[in-house]
């Protein structure tokens, strides 16, 4: 079965602009791209690398793991797709114990204990340990797993605090009108590449260009730098994409 981008995006519930991106990043490709349109397809293939892509999303791992996860030599995609099953069928059963704790509820007999998700998140956080133990050995991930190995509580912390300092210098260069492109935004870019080279992994350029796209389509990541002024997280992709070239 073809799809075009707009058929196979209502077939996921997948945002074209999202399916764009993952073109772009490389974590999704279409299957055939016209020449003369410059029109995107997407196949029955392509259905099964976004189920990969939304388990791993309902694990909670941000877009730039998820590609060094699918992309390891020692991925097993049917191993995958059967702790997708049982998680959802854990969330579905979760989900029928509150479609009867509300019929209850009607009758006036609540039961809070069918409310609880205990069991959800224990295999969650079991399957997303499960899954960087085995599939997440790519060198970014080893070389971040390392350095935080070494650091103390109080480092990571620091490593932290300084992260959303230079998130709140991109917002304070927004909000001070200067455009994307101009000396004081790739300045910012430049210390944020280097910070997370020295406290996190090797941040190229390639790598540094995925992280400013999640920033504006990850709503975690979108919600918290916009924190420090709305549209922040935006005006960084576009710095980044600058920077990048």
């Amino acid at each position: 079965m073809k799809m075009s981008v707009k058929e196979f995006s209502c077939f996921t519930g997948v945002s074209v602009r999202t399916l764009h991106y993952y073109d772009e990043i490389g974590l999704l490709k279409p299957d055939f791209v016209d020449s003369e349109n410059g029109y995107r397809y997407y196949s029955d293939k392509a259905t099964e690398r976004m189920l990969e892509i939304l388990f791993l999303k309902e694990l909670d791992f941000p877009l730039k793991e998820i590609a060094n996860i699918l992309s390891s030599p020692n991925y097993d995609k049917k191993e995958a797709f059967r702790k997708q099953k049982k998680l959802l069928t854990i969330k579905k059963e979760r989900l029928e114990r509150l479609i009867s704790a509300l019929e209850s509820a009607e009758k006036g007999t609540t039961l809070m204990k069918k409310f609880d998700n205990s069991e959800f998140d224990k295999a969650k956080a079991q399957y997303a340990d499960e899954v960087k133990a085995r599939w997440g050995n790519t060198e970014a991930y080893k070389e971040s797993e390392e350095k935080a190995a070494k650091m103390s509580g109080a480092e990571k912390q620091g490593a932290l605090d300084g992260m959303n300092f230079i998130m709140t210098e991109f917002s304070d260069c927004m909000k001070n009108g200067f455009p994307p492109e101009s000396e004081a935004a790739q300045n910012l870019c430049k210390k944020l590449q280097q910070f997370i080279t020295d406290n996190f992994y090797t941040c190229t350029k390639e790598i540094l260009a995925g992280l400013g796209e999640m920033y504006v389509l990850d709503e975690r990541f979108k919600q918290n730098i916009d924190q420090n002024g709305k549209g922040t997280a935006e005006f960084i992709r576009n710095a980044l994409k600058v920077y990048c070239k």
